[in-house]
Parts: C-alpha cells; structure tokens; sequence
C-alpha cells in the first residue's frame, strides 16, 4: 500500500515539474521571440521558431537557443513577407478605426469589420508559426490556418484569451508582456496539437 502511494506521489511530483519547466520555457521563449520580433516585420518568424523550439521542448527533444536562431533564419526567407503583410493589414484596420470615429456614415459598422478581420488574422498567423517547419511555405501555411481559425472556434477563443492576458501585462506593467509571449506561442501549439488530435 506505502509502495503504491510512494509512486502516485513521485509520478505527480514529476508531472508537476515537467508542466512547471515548460511553463518556464515558455516565459525564456518569451524573451527570444521577443528580441528576434525587434526587426519589425520578423514577428512571424519569431513566433515561429519560438513555437519549435516549444514542441521540441515537450518532446523531450534537445534544442536551445542556436536552434531557436537556426529556425528563426529559416523562418525569416518567407517571414518577412507574412510580417509585412500583417503590417499593411494593422495599417487599414487603423484606417478604418479612424473613419469610425470621423463619424463617417457606416464607419462603427466598417471598424468593427476591421477590428473582427484583425484579429482573426492575428489568430490564423499565430496557428500557422504553431505547426510550422523548415519546408513549408508561409502562403501554404497561413491559407490552412485561416480555415482553422475558422473550423475550430474555441481553440481560436483560447488563442484569443491568451493575447488577452499579453495586453493585460503590458497594461499591468509593460515588461511582463515580453515573457507572456511565449506563452501565446504554447498556448498556440497547444491548441494545433487539440485541433490535429480531434
């Protein structure tokens, strides 16, 4: 009976390490999509190879930071054009936003489309850098993330939420949103993993 309770007790100890060491490399992974996010249009890449390095992590494979910079490179050949994209998109929401405010006739309805589109196309880019790998193409990747965003409504919520909790830190105290970004990025390869799962 004390041998049976000794395992169950050492089995939940190593559970509740093992979830604690991710959730710990998810805030360091934070950090590094973070600064490799600093190039303005390599946010895609960076969550990109923040999410392999995070899949890797709970595979129990090996990986570090060289790899994280080895993905990132690779990333970035298609990335930066996703990155821009996003931009551009970002620009005419803001353009939308205004024209609401303007009172121009129609404009709250034209904002809240824009508003809506945004962030279904922040979700989407986050579910493509979930399940991205060195030979894929980002036009692929985005186009099969956008019918998910859609097919899967809560794992889309749940990517929601968690960029939810990034504008909260940031309102709380900006540093904290840096380390929660690796958390939106686990958070993401969480939800592709339930999604591939069902």
């Amino acid at each position: 009976m004390r041998m049976a309770e000794t395992r169950v007790k050492v089995r939940g100890e190593s559970v509740f390490a093992e979830r604690f060491a991710v959730f710990a490399e998810s805030l360091l992974t934070g950090v590094w999509i973070a600064v490799a996010s600093l190039g303005v249009v390599t946010y895609p890449a960076a969550f990109a190879a923040g999410a392999r390095h995070l899949r890797r992590r709970t595979a129990h494979e090996g990986g570090g930071w060289r790899e994280f910079v080895a993905d990132f490179r690779t990333a970035l050949r298609g990335g930066w054009l996703a990155g821009l994209a996003g931009w551009a998109v970002a620009a005419v929401v803001w353009v939308d936003v205004q024209a609401a405010r303007a009172g121009i006739p129609g404009g709250p309805l034209v904002g809240a489309v824009g508003m809506v589109a945004l962030i279904g196309l922040v979700v989407a880019g986050l579910r493509a850098a979930a399940v991205w790998e060195p030979d894929t193409r980002w036009r692929t990747l985005l186009a099969h993330a956008w019918r998910r965003t859609a097919l899967d409504p809560a794992g889309s919520f749940l990517i929601i939420a968690g960029l939810a909790v990034v504008v909260l830190s940031a309102w709380f105290a900006a540093p904290l949103a840096v380390p929660v970004l690796g958390a939106v990025a686990a958070a993401a390869v969480a939800v592709e993993e339930r999604y591939r799962h069902r």
